[in-house]
C-alpha cells in the first residue's frame, strides 16, 4: 500500500465537509487506525476509505467541545478567522499565528 501525503497539518483549523464541526488538528494518522466498532458505526452511504490520512481534532460546534477523528476526504481549510474556543488547546499548542497554531515544544514531533 502507498501512503498518501498529507494534505492538512498539526495547528491548522479545518471545517467538516458535511457535518457543522470545525477544529485544531493535533495529530495526524497515514491511514485509519481507529477500532472496527467505531468504522461500523457510521453509516454506510457516508463511511470514508480506510486507505487515507485521518486527523485528530481538538473539536468544536455550537453546543460544545470534543475529539474528533476525521478522514482527509471529509475535511476543507476553515477560512473563519475566529479562534477555536476548545478547553485542551493550551495543552498541545502555544499562540495561533496567522490562522495557525503553533504546537509547543515539548511535543513537538
Amino acid at each position: 500500500m502507498q501512503l498518501k501525503e498529507a494534505k492538512f497539518h498539526i495547528g491548522q483549523i479545518v471545517k467538516h465537509r458535511i457535518f457543522p464541526f470545525r477544529g485544531v488538528i493535533f495529530d495526524v494518522d497515514p491511514v485509519y487506525a481507529n477500532t472496527e466498532e467505531w468504522w461500523n458505526a457510521i453509516p454506510e452511504q457516508v463511511r470514508p476509505r480506510k486507505d487515507q490520512p485521518f486527523y485528530h481534532l481538538l473539536a468544536e460546534n455550537d453546543e460544545t467541545e470534543y475529539v474528533a477523528y476525521v478522514s482527509e476526504q471529509n475535511l476543507l481549510v476553515d477560512d473563519n478567522e475566529q479562534p477555536v474556543r476548545h478547553p485542551q488547546l493550551a495543552e498541545f499548542f502555544d499562540a495561533q499565528v496567522d490562522g495557525v497554531y503553533k504546537p509547543k515544544e515539548s511535543i513537538s514531533h
